[in-house]
């Protein structure tokens, strides 16, 4: 895919790219695709659908009691805990507000820990990484940031979101769909959202705006960035995901440099589809 050759132009010292097709082909790459990036919020998703195969096993339920005093696992897995954004502190009821929350999936981790009796970058592994051949990547520290991984890996993380294995696909349906609908929050790096729409463990587009997503992106695409550079998002509606990894951290220059080239990615998959 030549759009995917824009990203030697972005003003980063090393970048890495690909799309793959909801059947798992690879339709392009770019850079070096097994080099390993620290991935910042990208290893939420990750988390998240570790955290949904512990459900699917019945190790925890969704509704069951996690995190502050009203919360649970569903709660935490969509930022709508009241956890603050990087403090094991209460900001707000469970469900009244979307405060995007790293403490909150620190939070799931000890959940699942204890849970299952198996640390939690141990169970990521055999539950997820293991079973999708995610060989270049691991979990280092927190369960919202701390995971390093390569484009390759992440190609078949995005595989699998699109056509599960792992798990039922009316999970992943669920995972992809808004959980408390309506509720306002900060998006970081993009300022307050009205809605800020989110799923379990993964942000949904809408109609945000500003977004480091494309104008031409559906509404129902979904994914995450990261503050170290890097972003996987998915639309189903051309059936096809885009990672991109980074070196430089986030700021001016992706928020200027992503959309465009989101839209260039898009623009050729809806033009090789006919």
């Amino acid at each position: 895919m030549q759009s995917l050759a824009m990203i030697d132009d972005w003003p980063v010292p090393t970048a890495a790219a690909a799309v793959v097709r909801a059947d798992g082909t690879v339709t392009g790459a770019h850079g070096p695709v097994d080099r390993r990036f620290p991935l910042a919020s990208v290893t939420k998703p990750l988390a998240a659908y570790a955290v949904l195969v512990a459900v699917e096993e019945g190790a925890l339920e969704l509704d069951e009691p996690a995190g502050p005093e009203g919360s649970t696992v569903r709660h935490l897995l969509a930022h709508t805990s009241g956890l603050a954004f990087d403090e094991h502190k209460v900001s707000a009821e469970p469900g009244a507000r979307r405060i995007y929350s790293n403490a909150g999936f620190e939070v799931l981790a000890d959940h699942v820990a204890k849970a299952t009796d198996i640390p939690f970058a141990e169970y990521l592994h055999q539950a997820v990484l293991e079973p999708l051949g995610m060989t270049g990547t691991s979990l280092e520290g927190s369960a919202a940031k701390d995971a390093v991984s390569t484009v390759n890996d992440l190609v078949r993380f995005a595989a699998e979101v699109q056509s599960p294995r792992l798990l039922d696909a009316r999970t992943v349906l669920t995972a992809m769909t808004v959980v408390h609908p309506g509720l306002d929050g900060l998006l970081p790096g993009y300022g307050r959202q009205r809605p800020n729409d989110w799923g379990l463990g993964f942000e949904i587009r809408d109609g945000k705006s500003p977004h480091w997503t494309g104008a031409s992106s559906s509404p129902h695409t979904f994914g995450h960035f990261g503050q170290s550079g890097t972003f996987l998002w998915i639309d189903p509606e051309v059936s096809a995901a885009c990672v991109a990894l980074t070196d430089r951290a986030f700021g001016a220059w992706a928020v200027e440099a992503w959309p465009p080239f989101t839209d260039a990615v898009l623009a050729e998959l809806r033009s090789a589809a006919g």
